[in-house]
């Protein structure tokens, strides 16, 4: 008797396209999974009251001046700006009585950056809004709401301006006429279940599309989305639970003992300088980390690090009882301080005394503040490494190096991804670049497999680091996120992943690798040429700040000698000043 291939072996395709569309917000969404994600929603008084203020000009005022301002009735479809205005929103919240019981969430979407405040001008999270990846606009207002809720009123600062700045800066300079729409005000109940099986179908459908068609595990998963989406009917909710209960007999499968190890990191890079004016990142920094701590009160598995001592010296400056948090999720454990220097900076142009200085007044600040120094130097985005850095790194303290930009050489790819790089004097750093070839990783298994594919020296330790969160412009790892890397810790097809501090990981190396392979002098960056050159005064204006940085200081330094201590005060504080700048 002839034995035939199943139809969904033989058309695979089709059924990866069935599940595909399934979760996919999309013109199936009316039936689909993203038909019952919520259960009710309300918009508009008496539930949403909105009342605005617009700074004038580009001001960026404080909470304790804008409160005190008139403020003026708002709605949904109301345009503002121009780029890099902010209008602050006085927001009344009221969860009707057809909420009892559910979680009820408030969805503010301004198509920009902005960040949720109290009453009381306690700074809460950071809101992204828009159609991409980076979206979040939910603000949790009771988690079961009661019969008979209170008002509750709080603020919204609303930022002209996206993540990467004012417009597609592929294409144009940053555009300074834009204006962003209230495209939504209202409260949400979610439908905990529908969202628990979407991320479920999230893990499982990535999975059948990205291992390969010869590995049972692929099958199995597309076999296990595709009874999900049999089970499911959007108007029936009891078919949620069944279908979660396939989601679980798939994802309970555990990794096995060999399996590549991954330690997993939170971070959110925030370019000091780049599409935006300093005042904007000195709010990115404040939008971006209280969004963290908010997702750390529901995730205590979460770690989450953060470079750039410039950056925590403008949110101790600005936003102080948001530092004290941030202290306080340090001293815990899950908020992790790294790097060693004052900012992620520029490699290639800067003097060997000025690299130095970076990382005396970077070391300095996290020891004062967070009470140790840093071993790891963190530098995922710059754009070359001069080899006079080993000796530097180590003589600040530090011991280990990540970066990642040289997997994305554009014609001789760097050989290696876990190895010793030896600078000029001989000294050395354990040195790793995320084979995921990115620091804003999204929690997909694709990524996940990628990190063994591509790992160039799985030979010599089978493990690596895994940055997400979504960076350059800030904003961090997301919900959805934290949710995926949930179901992808421990599950046969996939590498086993922990949230760890990345020291974790590299004393792991230094303790379990066999052997590792060494890379004597500069690591040279094939990519992004041409940014000095295009930038001479850049480059000439940097050097003449050194040099008269270094005659001012020798200059006072003799000056106080023949003092004799009378009458001549060393500026101290004043070179600090200037050296931070």
């Amino acid at each position: 008797m002839q034995k035939h291939m199943s139809y969904l072996q033989k058309h695979p395709s089709i059924t990866r396209s069935r599940v595909n569309n399934f979760i996919n917000d999309n013109q199936w969404k009316d039936v689909n999974i993203q038909a019952v994600l919520y259960d009710m929603r309300v918009g508009g008084e008496p539930h949403v009251k909105l009342e605005v203020w617009s700074a004038p000009g580009q001001d960026r005022p404080t909470f304790k001046h804008a409160v005190k301002q008139h403020f003026k009735p708002a709605k949904v479809g109301q345009v503002f700006g121009p780029s890099w205005t902010t209008h602050w929103f006085r927001v009344t919240a009221t969860i009707p009585e057809s909420f009892a019981g559910k979680k009820a969430l408030f969805m503010f979407d301004t198509n920009s950056e902005a960040m949720v405040w109290s009453a009381d001008g306690e700074p809460i999270l950071g809101l992204t809004g828009g159609n991409g990846g980076e979206r979040h606009v939910d603000y949790l207002l009771a988690k079961c709401a009661a019969a008979k809720e209170p008002p509750r009123t709080f603020y919204v600062e609303m930022a002209c301006n996206g993540l990467f700045g004012n417009g597609d800066y592929h294409v144009h300079p940053q555009d300074r006429a834009i204006y962003y729409r209230l495209s939504s005000a209202e409260i949400v109940a979610p439908n905990e279940s529908a969202w628990e099986l979407f991320h479920d179908l999230e893990v499982i459908v990535e999975m059948a599309n990205r291992l390969s068609q010869d590995s049972p595990r692929s099958w199995q998963a597309l076999t296990a989305a595709n009874d999900i989406v049999n089970v499911f009917e959007h108007s029936d909710p009891a078919t949620i639970e069944p279908a979660r209960e396939i989601a679980r007999r798939f994802l309970d499968c555990k990794a096995s003992e060999a399996t590549h190890s991954v330690f997993a990191i939170g971070n959110c890079h925030i370019d000091t300088a780049w599409l935006w004016p300093f005042a904007e990142t000195k709010r990115k920094a404040a939008r971006s980390w209280a969004t963290q701590l908010y997702l750390m009160e529901d995730y205590p598995e979460y770690r989450f690090a953060a470079s750039q001592a410039q950056q925590f010296q403008w949110l101790l400056e600005n936003y102080p009882s948001l530092f004290k948090r941030v202290q306080k999720k340090a001293k815990d454990g899950q908020f992790v301080p790294i790097g060693g220097t004052w900012v992620e900076m520029d490699c290639n142009l800067p003097s060997g005394e000025s690299l130095v200085r970076q990382f005396l007044l970077g070391q300095r600040f996290f020891k004062q503040h967070f009470g140790e120094y840093c071993d790891v130097f963190w530098l995922p985005d710059t754009f070359g490494y001069s080899s006079q850095l080993p000796q530097i790194v180590r003589l600040s303290g530090a011991k280990y190096f990540f970066t990642q930009k040289l997997s994305w050489n554009n014609i001789n790819k760097f050989p290696h991804t876990t190895f010793r790089w030896i600078g000029l004097d001989g000294s050395h750093v354990l040195c790793h670049m995320s084979p995921a070839e990115t620091y804003g990783a999204q929690c997909r298994p694709g990524e996940l497999i990628d990190s063994v594919k591509r790992h160039k020296d799985i030979a010599y330790t089978n493990d690596s680091l895994y940055l997400y969160g979504n960076g350059d412009g800030g904003g961090g790892p997301l919900r959805a996120m934290l949710e995926r890397l949930r179901r992808m810790q421990d599950v046969d097809g996939l590498p086993r992943v922990k949230q760890a501090h990345p020291r974790d990981f590299y004393k792991h190396v230094e303790e379990n690798a066999r052997e590792l392979v060494s890379w004597k002098g500069e690591l040279y960056f094939e990519l992004h040429r041409g940014t000095y050159t295009s930038q001479s005064n850049n480059k000439r204006w940097n050097r003449q700040s050194e040099f008269l940085l270094r005659d001012a200081e020798m200059l006072c330094t003799v000056a106080k000698m023949r003092s004799r201590g009378d009458g001549f005060e060393y500026p101290s504080d004043e070179f600090t000043r200037l050296w931070r700048l």
